[in-house]
């Protein structure tokens, strides 16, 4: 009882009164929090309950969520013309577990991605991800943008790019997503898109290395390279020398190269034991559009171990991963065997509803550098990166 009357609770009849100088809130998100105006502190547990709330559904008609010039959320009243900080949904909350289980108990096949970054306040960051309409890009970019990141969507196609911004604007009219330009079969285009996004003069938290062409027939770059392996490898490759500069200033901050298990079905020495150049950008003759996808993935993962040695001691990590076999997108578009093989396998693959989430954006706990086998090794902790 001392305990209690020094906290100020032994005249409340309920235990889900506050205290005195206490106030209910919530995020952006949903979660409440209480705000202890006495000692100007904040916690997510009930100050006499201990229990952790979330409100239960959508805001009632008339009302929207806006946030002040110091990232507190308050709730516009349209139809009363009135403002306030108080959530009109706070008398339906529902009770979280208190006790936080682990990312393994957390999370499993049937999570969404918006419940992996439930509660999470992502304003602040800006993500960029190459290859962004479309696919795995386009629900990585749409799931960040709607936590408040703001997310450039880099794509080859401009107007493709500026749909997806599109179709993510009409699920949150208020999210931050622009298309820039980016042709990775050009590095004269890498060079133009890294200098627009640095005349922006902001800095860069995630660069996500996801674009990458499948199945595709044998052709030459502008710059004399086999498309495959600029596309997947090189191009990305020049991308991050270009902004390299601007990650170790924005620290700290992550490099996400997405790779794939085919990497262990192929080899790039010679022999002797050496480098083979030519088997990195092989001659029609020579040309075999499966190994050279899995050439590009190969180095793919020995540039993410090499990155992560130079840049983790100036505070950006690189990690590369394997997002999970035969999602069914549009990168076997290429090819009609390849596509009829992915739709024979679809039922029993990852659509891409279920692929963000386990698309857990590789930020934080997990081993700096290595490839992260599956679906569960991807948006790594990104609860707490909107804290870093």
């Amino acid at each position: 009882m001392a305990a209690l009357k020094y906290a100020g609770l032994e005249d409340t009849d309920s235990e889900e009164e506050l205290p005195p100088g206490w106030e209910e809130r919530t995020t952006k998100d949903g979660w409440v929090y209480y705000a202890n105006h006495l000692e100007e502190k904040t916690q997510w547990e009930h100050p006499k309950s201990g229990k952790r709330k979330r409100v239960a559904g959508g805001l009632p008609y008339g009302w929207e969520q806006e946030t002040d010039e110091n990232g507190q959320v308050y709730f516009v009243d349209h139809i009363n013309k009135r403002t306030t900080y108080l959530d009109p949904r706070l008398a339906f909350t529902v009770e979280d577990n208190p006790v936080k289980p682990t990312t393994r108990q957390k999370y499993d096949g049937n999570s969404t991605a918006m419940e992996i970054l439930q509660g999470r306040d992502l304003s602040g960051k800006v993500v960029i991800i190459t290859g962004a309409n479309s696919g795995i890009g386009f629900e990585t970019a749409k799931s960040l943008a709607l936590h408040g990141a703001y997310v450039i969507l880099a794509c080859r196609n401009t107007s493709r790019g500026n749909d997806a911004v599109q179709r993510i604007l009409v699920e949150w009219h208020k999210a931050k997503v622009e298309a820039m330009t980016l042709d990775l079969a050009s590095l004269q285009s890498v060079q133009h898109f890294a200098e627009a996004f640095k005349s922006k003069n902001v800095p860069l938290h995630v660069l996500i290395c996801n674009a990458a062409v499948f199945g595709a027939p044998w052709c030459l770059t502008e710059d004399g390279l086999e498309a495959t392996f600029q596309v997947n490898h090189l191009g990305h490759f020049y991308l991050l020398q270009l902004l390299e500069d601007v990650l170790c200033r924005s620290s700290p901050a992550r490099v996400v190269v997405v790779s794939s298990e085919s990497h262990r079905f192929t080899e790039i020495k010679d022999s002797s034991g050496k480098l083979d150049f030519s088997l990195l950008s092989p001659s029609k003759k020579e040309y075999w559009a499966m190994l050279a996808y899995n050439r590009s993935k190969l180095c793919n993962i020995l540039f993410s171990n090499e990155l992560n040695r130079r840049l983790s001691p100036h505070g950006v990590t690189s990690n590369s991963v394997h997002p999970g076999n035969m999602i069914y997108s549009s990168i076997h578009r290429n090819w009609w065997v390849y596509t009829l093989l992915f739709t024979l396998a679809r039922p029993f693959t990852k659509s891409m509803v279920r692929f963000f989430n386990h698309f857990r954006l590789t930020l934080s706990i997990f081993s700096e550098g290595t490839l992260l086998d599956g679906v569960h090794d991807f948006l790594v902790q990104i609860h707490d990166f909107h804290c870093d």
